[in-house]
């Protein structure tokens, strides 16, 4: 074996490079987040060639002085700390002091800048071999301009894409620190053509223009804003609602203390939210921004810092996900677009499909259902479940409607056995009764979950369970955990515990697997939904159940009584299969369907 020695400066920094500079998207990540870090209120982003020939970012924050731009070069030399106590409270985008000079190691680098007590600019030239100051004409601020990326380095620019597509990465990184900075403007110019600019916003319209100019006017369309605060936690910004999806997690944008990260806890805790108003396979969009204290967040565990790792990690998924169920619960009245509703087809739901397909012959004569059958499932329910519908009642007279005037109007007919049809103030109501019905239902067995404990039930022969070391010591450490969700489990040994005690709604539940997925989420992230998951699956299924089957037809007293449910009922906009239960089609579509007023 050779003899072990330290390594030239020059290889550290291009070592140290390969995990700061990946392509010219780094090279813009690192100088913007500086610019902002000294201040700037715009910054300008040129690149060309997608990066690969040249990068420029110039800004008008407070600028470098003369005596420090040497420095700023220098390997771990900044401005931003300098104790461990500034290390764990963090705030700044920048801290290491690595950017600059592991830039320079793999590139050209020239820094020109002036500060606002100096008279003249000052330029360095920092990939020359002995580097030199000069004096240049700038204004208050700083320009730094980046030529020839790995030009040292043929290896790692051979990995480089078509210069469209590493063009897009910057654009895609500019965009998306114009959402974590609204009073900051920013300008993208590639190959001396303006291709996106954002003025400051400091208003909400300004605020919602910029969002809706990167997100998309589809998201803002669909958006709830909200805010929410516990303590040193706030949480702010937009969501969807979940008639507005994405078949994959690209619109999920997060900001903490204004860094944009990318984290699998922040990003469980909305899907957490959305869990059962979404359709299978389904993802939400979301612009969201964090606020903590500082030293609730350790920013230092990646060097692209990125990826962020919180100090109570439990307590903050527990508020986020409740904070924006709090919110979803709340858009009752938020009616999906007809005209592009696009319904998702569900598996669990082929036999409701079927009921559905009654023979048209069956309407060629008036219903002459008797009563018991035409109240059995309502009655079925109220006997089971004791569901809070009305007693029935006549008909609201034309005066009352017009003084009462409800959000879902009043049922006017019951189509095909399937469909309750409404007249509202704004036009006409379409109510799939199955699907609405199943969200009451479910809604109602969730709060009698919430209000009590998780009922368990003993295993006649306790099951043991083959584990590895790893796991045996989380099911150790977690025990409390799984006590909460219902498990009572006893360690045997390094490789084998015992399940004892079981939430009862899952009994013939899988117990080994589902044992294990917690534990693998409590090792990720502390924190596991594998049990509320399983358990409103078992509630969804028994709401379906329950629920007003297709083919069964209701009095309009009994309709009445089932709006004003949905009216009343959280999330009633969809069902728990993410299928929507109403649509509204008011007069500006109805007029438009026959060209009324043109």
């Amino acid at each position: 074996m050779s003899r072990i020695r330290l390594l030239p400066p020059q290889l550290i920094n291009q070592i140290a490079a390969g995990e700061v500079v990946e392509r010219p998207a780094s090279v813009v990540k690192e100088l913007v987040e500086n610019s902002l870090d000294a201040g700037a209120g715009q910054i300008e982003v040129s690149a060309e060639k997608g990066g690969i020939s040249a990068i420029k970012v110039r800004d008008d924050g407070q600028g470098i002085d003369k005596k420090d731009l040497p420095v700023a070069v220098a390997r771990h030399a900044t401005s931003k700390i300098s104790s461990q106590e500034d290390l764990l409270a963090v705030q700044s985008l920048g801290f290491r002091g690595e950017a600059l000079p592991s830039i320079a190691s793999v590139a050209r680098l020239v820094i020109t800048s002036r500060t606002g007590e100096s008279t003249t600019g000052w330029r360095l030239q920092a990939a020359s071999d002995s580097p030199e100051l000069a004096p240049a004409a700038h204004p208050v601020g700083t320009t730094v301009e980046v030529t020839d990326l790995f030009y040292n380095i043929p290896a790692r620019r051979k990995f480089l894409r078509t210069e469209k597509t590493e063009f897009g990465h910057i654009q895609t990184y500019v965009e998306r620190m114009a959402l974590s900075r609204f009073e900051v403007g920013f300008s993208l110019f590639h190959n001396q053509r303006l291709i996106r600019q954002f003025q400051p916003a400091r208003d909400k319209t300004g605020r919602e223009s910029r969002v809706a100019a990167v997100v998309g006017k589809d998201f803002m369309e669909h958006a709830l804003a909200v805010e929410f605060s516990a303590g040193d936690l706030i949480l702010k910004g937009w969501i969807a609602q979940p008639s507005f999806t994405r078949s994959q997690a690209d619109m999920q944008f997060w900001y903490i203390n204004g860094r944009l990260v990318r984290d699998k806890l922040l990003n469980h805790a909305l899907r957490h939210a959305y869990r059962d108003v979404l359709p299978h396979n389904r993802q939400p969009a979301a612009v969201l921004y964090l606020q903590m204290a500082p030293e609730l967040v350790d920013v230092n565990a990646h060097p692209a810092k990125l990826e962020v790792r919180f100090r109570e990690s439990r307590s903050i998924h527990d508020f986020i996900a409740r904070s924006l169920e709090r919110a979803l619960a709340e858009t009752r009245f938020s009616a999906p677009d007809p005209l592009s509703l696009q319904i998702p087809t569900q598996v669990e739901h082929r036999h409701n499909i079927q009921e559905s397909r009654v023979s048209s012959r069956q309407y060629e004569r008036p219903p002459s259902k008797p009563p018991s059958q035409v109240n059995e499932s309502i009655a079925f329910y109220r006997e089971l479940r004791g569901t809070d519908f009305p007693a029935a009642s006549a008909a609201p007279s034309e005066a009352q409607q017009a003084e009462q005037s409800p959000p879902l109007g009043y049922a006017i007919a019951h189509l095909h056995d399937i469909y309750i049809l409404a007249q509202s103030e704004n036009g006409l109501i379409l109510v799939d009764t199955h699907a609405a019905h199943e969200r009451i239902v479910y809604e109602k067995l969730k709060r009698q979950m919430a209000e009590g404990m998780v009922i368990r039930q003993p295993l006649l022969l306790p099951l043991t369970v083959s584990v590895s070391p790893r796991e045996s010591a989380l099911a150790e450490e977690y025990s409390d955990k799984l006590l909460e969700m219902g498990f009572v489990t006893d360690i045997l040994g390094p490789e084998s515990l015992v399940i004892r005690e079981v939430p009862a709604l899952l009994a013939k539940a899988d117990m080994a697997a589902l044992v294990k997925d917690m534990l693998s989420e409590l090792a990720q992230m502390e924190a596991s939904d594998r049990i509320d998951t399983a358990v409103l699956e078992k509630l969804a299924t028994r709401a379906c159940h329950y629920s007003v089957r297709a083919g069964r037809r209701l009095t309009i007293e009994e309709m009445n009584a089932l709006l004003r449910q949905i009216e009343q009922t959280e999330r009633s906009g969809r069902c728990n299969h993410g299928r929507p239960t109403w649509v509204e089609l008011d007069f500006k579509t109805l007029d438009g369907f026959f060209n009324r007023g043109r």
